[in-house]
């Protein structure tokens, strides 16, 4: 499935292939602080962004960077360093309605506050970062 989507004023576009519909929420410190609440994030197979000169990244670890809008602040994806592998945040596309939450990673990090309903795989941090092969 190919999509579209942007930043919040528009300085950065985007045009992504092989869209994957299943979103997973994760609830770990870093992503929380980044968007402000646990983000919800999809995987494209590639992606060819428009406006990139707008794009600044904040190395969030060693193996991961975060990238965002200089212009207005939208944060726009996770990308895994020395990849293609990018996992866009679903509000940046221009039609989330394909999107259906089908997993929780960093579980234990979710605040008391709130619960998203469903009957999906909820992942401890420990148990995803396992599944990704990083210790």
């Amino acid at each position: 499935m190919s999509m579209t989507g942007r930043c919040l004023c528009g300085a950065v576009s985007y045009t992504a292939e092989d869209v994957e519909t299943d979103v997973h929420s994760c609830h770990c410190g870093q992503c929380r602080r980044w968007s402000g609440a646990s983000i919800m994030a999809a995987g494209v197979g590639s992606i060819e962004f428009s406006g990139a000169e707008h794009i600044r990244c904040y190395d969030s670890s060693e193996w991961a960077e975060r990238g965002f809008c200089s212009q207005c602040g939208s944060s726009l994806f996770y990308h895994l360093k020395g990849t293609e592998n990018y996992h866009m945040w679903v509000g940046t596309f221009d039609d989330q309605a394909p999107f259906r939450l089908t997993g929780e990673i960093y579980i234990e990090d979710k605040p008391q506050g709130y619960d998203f309903a469903g009957d999906h795989p909820r992942m401890t941090g420990e148990e995803f970062m396992a599944s990704m092969g990083v210790s």
